[in-house]
């Protein structure tokens, strides 16, 4: 809960700076063709702040996988991640092989998670479009 309450400023910006680039008046458009507040949502803010949706997933995931100080803090020897496995595969354990094929593993895992969002992103505005 603290990591997301760390990120989530730098997650929900883009976000903001999406919505805030929506014209109104396609709001009032919706409206005025009969959708509601949830249906407006759907049909207008949502396809047309997804960039900012993607941009913000992006830059929250990311760094919360390497965040190693906060979880130390707070859950003590108990709070481990895979961040925390690798400083403590380089400095304790002194098994610089391990903690390489750690930072390795965490790295490839958090480029292809990206990599198919930003595909799948493109893929979902080209069908909308």
């Amino acid at each position: 809960i603290t990591v997301a309450h760390a990120w989530a400023p730098f997650a929900i910006w883009p976000i903001c700076v999406a919505r805030s680039r929506i014209d109104t008046r396609l709001l009032e458009a919706a409206r005025d063709l009969g959708d509601g507040p949830v249906g407006g949502f759907v049909r207008v803010t949502l396809p047309l702040s997804v960039t900012g949706v993607v941009a913000a997933t992006l830059i929250g995931f990311s760094p919360t996988v390497g965040e190693y100080v906060t979880p130390r803090l707070l859950g003590g020897t108990n709070g481990l991640m895979i961040a925390n496995m690798i400083q403590i595969q380089f400095g304790k354990a002194n098994n610089a092989p391990l903690g390489s094929a750690l930072a390795v593993s965490a790295m490839v895992i958090v480029a292809s998670i990206s990599i198919a969002y930003v595909l799948l992103n493109r893929r979902f505005l080209k069908s909308r479009g």
